[in-house]
């Protein structure tokens, strides 16, 4: 629930989480359109296999990289403009890889989705704008509904990608990326309607603690891990798999599509039930039962690379980072004061967003260089840290 003038108004009746929600669906679809087919696009038009990952990669360092800008351009714009600027740019980007498919360039490719991912880190912001529309209890609960919203990205993306790819005579999958310009841009119809939370300028004017203070917190710390190890793991997996899938084990494009889509779905659909479990059993609890359901995905993935065990190790591997990244951020959210929190949300996913351009830009390589299977297992050492990160903090917290 949150607050208007004193009201008590249930968190589904907002009008301002609902226009995030439906703005971010479409404004978010550059993502799952960029997992699936960056990789596959990629080995087509890159000069060695080890590079197939590059523009995956290189779009994650875009994230990373524009992270901390889109926060600190929201500070002084808001919200509203941020998130209407970030379109524009993701509707251009779009378009400037659409043109490297046509000309076969795979250099522009990476440009374009380098830009594409610097539209995706404006777009991790809503979750923070969900936030900041209702009351910090409810929290989880914001977060769980705008990452729920997820799932129509996860359907609307890659399946118009997948129609449209055919649009322009034989230059494959350039259609896809002109058919994204024009869902990018459509998030900006809701953006219209939406009312900016007024800002208090005393408190906005405060500097508040410093990095080295905000990352002292045990607490802090633990959701800084949970994110972005959760998102280490996910993506160092996920973007080897349409590689692994598709290009060495030789499974059609249709079932690495149905994989894909299926994670995804696995990555959002539990956040109907996240925020309420975080509040009935605490962030520690959940980001536990997420690593356990990582390790289902490794155990999983130890047995015959067929169709069935890709599925079921993609599922649980979007469930485990569902649990670990909403509590991880809903944690965070408890863990600055309110002048701070355009600095903490930037640095938070600075540092998350470069975890996971490493771990993508590494997968094609260690993929190259080892199997799927020791892929898998080199994941256990990020569950160990996320497990003493999240003990350290509860000892911490117990300890007079």
């Amino acid at each position: 629930m949150g607050y208007v003038h004193g009201r008590q108004v249930h968190v589904l009746m907002n009008k301002n989480l609902w226009l995030l929600i439906f703005s971010q669906i479409f404004a978010f679809t550059a993502a799952p359109v960029t997992v699936f087919l960056s990789g596959i696009i990629g080995s087509n038009l890159s000069p060695t296999k080890s590079l197939a990952t590059l523009p995956m990669a290189v779009s994650v360092i875009g994230i990373a990289l524009f992270a901390f800008f889109a926060a600190k351009l929201m500070s002084i714009v808001g919200r509203r403009l941020g998130f209407i600027y970030a379109s524009v740019g993701t509707c251009l980007a779009s378009l400037i890889t659409a043109y490297s498919i046509i000309i076969e360039s795979f250099f522009i490719f990476n440009l374009g989705c380098f830009l594409i991912g610097g539209g995706i880190a404006f777009s991790h912001q809503y979750r923070f704008a969900a936030v900041e529309v209702v009351e910090k209890d409810y929290a989880p609960k914001a977060i769980s509904i705008i990452l729920l919203a997820g799932i129509g990205s996860a359907f609307i993306g890659p399946n118009i990608a997948n129609i449209s790819k055919d649009i322009i005579h034989d230059h494959l999958y350039a259609g896809s990326y002109l058919a994204l310009s024009v869902l990018a841009i459509s998030s900006t119809i809701f953006l219209l309607f939406y009312k900016e939370p007024i800002r208090q300028s005393k408190i906005q004017n405060k500097r508040g603690r410093s990095y080295l203070k905000l990352i002292s917190q045990p607490r802090f710390l633990q959701a800084l891990i949970a994110s972005g190890f959760a998102y280490a793991v996910m993506s160092f997996l996920m973007t080897a798999t349409p590689i692994s899938m598709h290009v060495m084990e030789k499974i059609t494009l249709s079932k690495t599509s149905l994989v894909i889509q299926f994670h995804i779905l696995a990555m959002f659909l539990p956040s109907l039930v996240t925020g309420n479990l975080i509040k009935r059993f605490g962030h520690s609890k959940i980001m536990y039962s997420g690593v356990l359901l990582f390790l289902i995905t490794i155990f999983t993935s130890l047995f015959e690379q067929s169709f069935n065990n890709y599925l079921i190790a993609l599922i649980f591997l979007g469930l485990g980072w569902n649990f670990l990244f909403i509590s991880g951020t809903s944690l965070l959210v408890l863990c600055y004061r309110e002048e701070e929190k355009f600095k903490a949300q930037g640095f938070n996913d600075l540092i998350v967003y470069s975890i996971q351009a490493i771990a993508s830009l590494s997968a094609g390589l260690f993929l190259s260089l080892t199997s799927w299977k020791t892929m898998n297992l080199i994941c256990l050492f990020f569950l160990i840290i996320i497990i003493f990160s999240t003990m350290r903090a509860d000892y911490l917290k117990k300890k007079p």
